[in-house]
């Protein structure tokens, strides 16, 4: 026997333990997974819209307690004391 064909006896023994040690999958492997992976697509989603609506909900909040905490007395700009600024007319002259 040459070392050819010894090579060849050697890999084709490797490959059957190799292909020995392979299960066929189960029947329903593919239902299995892919009804996994759907169960974590709708828990992520899920996390997300709980994440949005968290922080929709602060971002509002802090909105509204930073308006709450706007001073009440009114200020130099709506004072009414002095008179009227007057702002330049855009409108045209009438001829």
């Amino acid at each position: 026997m040459n070392d050819t064909d010894r090579t060849e006896r050697e890999l084709r023994e490797a490959l059957e333990a190799l292909a020995g040690g392979v299960r066929p999958p189960a029947p329903d492997a593919y239902r299995t997974a892919r009804g996994a992976w759907l169960r974590r697509e709708r828990r992520r989603r899920l996390v997300l819209a709980v994440l949005i609506a968290v922080v929709f909900t602060l971002a509002t909040l802090i909105g509204l307690r930073v308006l709450n905490q706007a001073p009440s007395d009114p200020g130099v700009v709506f004072s009414g004391a002095g008179a009227p600024m007057s702002l330049p007319s855009l409108a045209r002259p009438h001829p």
